[in-house]
C-alpha cells in the first residue's frame, strides 16, 4: 500500500464566523492510500479550538509511514483496528486515513461506498446548511442566495433572537441553533421557548464544554432538545453526556472516522 499526503489552504467565499472566532481559509489534509492501482481518498481539516494544525497531522502520518505502507487492506475495520493503537491521541488524523481506507476498500469492489453498507442515497436524511455569525442583514442574504429547507444557524451575540426573527421572515425551512458554547444556563433556558415557537428543533452545545452542572441544569429545563457537540469529543464522553444531553453530535474527525462513527 501506498501513502500519499496533501495539503490544501481552500479560501473560503466569504468570512465563517461562529462563535470561538472567525475564519477565511480552511487548512485541509487530505490523505490517499494506493493499492492495485486504486486510490482511495480522506481528510482532515485543521481545527483551533481543538488545536488541531494541519502540520502537525502531516508529522504525525509522516512518521507512520512505513507501518502504514506495510499494511494490506482485507477490511477498513480491521486496519483501523491495527492503525488504532499508533494514533489513538490522533483521532483527526486516525479519521483521515480511515476514511481513506473506506473509499479504497468501496473502489476495489468495484461500487461505491454506500453499497458497501446497503444504503440508500435516496433515503439518506437531508444535511443543513449553515449560516455563520455575522450582520443581521448578511445572514438574511446568504439564506436569499441558497435556499434550503434546513439551515444550522451559528449564534453567539448580543441579539440572537432578533437573528433568528429576521431570518425566520425571509423562510419557512427548518432552524437548528448551534450556539457554540457561547450562552449561559440561564440564557439558554430563557431563549428556548422562544425559539421554539420561531421554528427551531433544537440547540448544539450552547454551554461550555466543562459546565456540567449547567448542562444538567438545561436538560431539565429546556423547551428543546439539546445536542453535545464540543462536551462530545471522544467515545467515552457518551457516558458523560447521558442525563445532560438529548443526544450528540458524532463528528468523524472527533471519533477517528467512520469506522468508530459506525459502532
Amino acid at each position: 500500500m501506498k501513502l500519499h499526503l496533501y495539503t490544501f489552504d481552500l479560501a473560503l467565499s466569504s468570512p465563517f464566523r461562529i462563535a470561538h472566532g472567525v475564519r477565511t481559509v480552511q487548512p485541509t489534509l487530505i490523505v490517499g492510500l494506493e493499492a492495485d492501482g486504486y486510490l482511495g481518498l480522506g481528510e482532515a481539516t485543521a481545527t483551533s479550538y481543538y488545536g488541531k494544525k494541519v502540520g502537525d497531522m502531516l508529522l504525525a502520518l509522516e512518521e507512520l509511514r512505513t507501518v502504514i505502507e506495510a499494511e494490506t487492506l482485507d477490511s477498513p475495520e480491521k486496519f483501523w483496528d491495527r492503525m488504532y493503537p499508533h494514533l489513538k491521541t490522533h483521532p483527526f488524523e486516525l479519521c483521515a486515513l480511515d476514511v481513506a481506507a473506506h473509499d479504497l476498500f468501496a473502489r476495489q469492489g468495484g461500487m461505491p461506498l454506500y453499497k458497501c453498507w446497503d444504503l440508500d442515497p435516496n433515503k439518506a436524511p437531508l444535511t443543513n446548511y449553515t449560516i455563520g455569525i455575522g450582520p443581521i442583514e448578511e445572514m438574511v442574504s446568504k439564506i436569499k442566495e441558497q435556499p434550503w429547507p434546513v439551515y444550522k444557524v451559528k449564534l453567539g451575540t448580543d441579539h440572537d433572537l432578533e437573528i433568528i426573527e429576521a431570518l425566520r421572515a425571509v423562510t419557512d425551512a427548518r432552524f437548528r441553533v448551534d450556539a457554540n458554547t457561547a450562552w449561559t444556563a440561564e440564557q439558554t433556558i430563557a431563549l428556548a421557548p422562544k425559539f421554539k415557537r420561531l421554528g427551531v428543533e433544537f440547540l448544539e452545545q450552547p454551554l461550555k464544554a466543562d459546565d456540567w452542572e449547567g448542562a444538567k441544569e438545561v436538560f431539565q429545563q429546556s423547551a428543546l432538545p439539546i445536542i453535545a457537540d464540543e462536551s462530545c469529543q471522544l467515545e467515552s464522553d457518551i457516558k458523560k453526556c447521558h442525563g445532560s444531553f438529548h443526544g450528540v453530535n458524532i463528528k468523524l474527525m472527533k471519533c477517528g472516522g467512520l469506522t468508530p462513527a459506525l459502532i
